[in-house]
């Protein structure tokens, strides 16, 4: 990473669910491009030994608990980031859930009540929160997903929500222009603990490489630079856009 842009020096950013996957390479590319990190999760031991990680490659980081579901929770994750460092200029929401894989129409009601909550009605409380603090020219991003362009059989709820967050991307962007930029990303498959089955299934990982033109799976890496991008000012004329970072599977025309 010899080879990183600073592009970032000065500024603070939040994750949210950034102690492992995709959060965790987000939070860890804004670092090391010189931003101050704030990361969370629901539990204290993996933000502690995430936030170790990060500081043993010289990133300015700190982390606390934080269930998006609950108010408190995001009230002081953006209180105290401001607390520490006076101001917020990147806010990453990244917390997801996929409870069911049942079909839509016998889905139960629990597992839509969660799908809502998590994947869609928290991304807005998360900006919510962070609104009264986010400094002139800052970014917002959600994580969106290839299935919202084509929700598959077992993700097809799931795929409904992070179509919803295309939605809330153009509206939220409007609505804090011009001083805040709104931007989404819509990664591919990328083998992480919460899409283990492509580490575990040989033959689901071959068919998901073959349906991309570049004939393999994402990386964390490849949706942390493009955060990074989207944070910096090398996009400051981006704003309300979803940028899918999927190697080519088909998204839209």
């Amino acid at each position: 990473m010899g080879s990183t842009p600073r592009r970032l020096e000065g500024k603070v950013a939040v994750i949210t669910a950034s102690t492992q996957g995709i959060g965790f390479g987000i939070a860890e590319r804004l670092g090391l491009e010189g931003a101050s990190v704030v990361i969370s999760s629901r539990k204290q031991k993996n933000v502690d030994e995430a936030v170790m990680k990060l500081k043993s490659k010289g990133i300015e980081a700190m982390g606390l608990e934080c269930h998006v579901s609950l108010a408190d929770h995001r009230k002081r994750l953006m209180e105290s980031t401001v607390e520490k460092y006076g101001h917020i200029d990147i806010v990453v929401s990244n917390a997801a859930a996929n409870p069911s894989i049942d079909p839509i129409v016998s889905m139960s009601e629990k597992a839509l009540d969660k799908l809502w909550e998590v994947n869609l009605k928290a991304s807005v409380q998360v900006v919510q929160a962070a609104a009264p603090h986010l400094s002139e020219n800052s970014s917002v991003m959600f994580i969106s997903s290839i299935a919202a362009y084509d929700p598959t059989s077992s993700l097809a709820m799931y795929g409904v929500m992070k179509t919803a967050l295309l939605g809330l991307t153009k509206a939220l962007a409007e609505e804090l222009a011009p001083r805040t930029r709104v931007n989404a990303i819509a990664p591919g498959f990328v083998p992480t603990h919460f899409a283990d089955f492509l580490v575990r299934n040989e033959e689901a990982r071959t068919e998901i490489e073959s349906r991309t033109l570049l004939r393999r799976l994402g990386t964390v890496g490849d949706m942390a630079a493009t955060a990074a991008f989207l944070a910096s000012d090398d996009s400051s004329y981006i704003t309300g856009e979803t940028i899918v970072v999927a190697g080519g599977m088909k998204s839209r025309l």
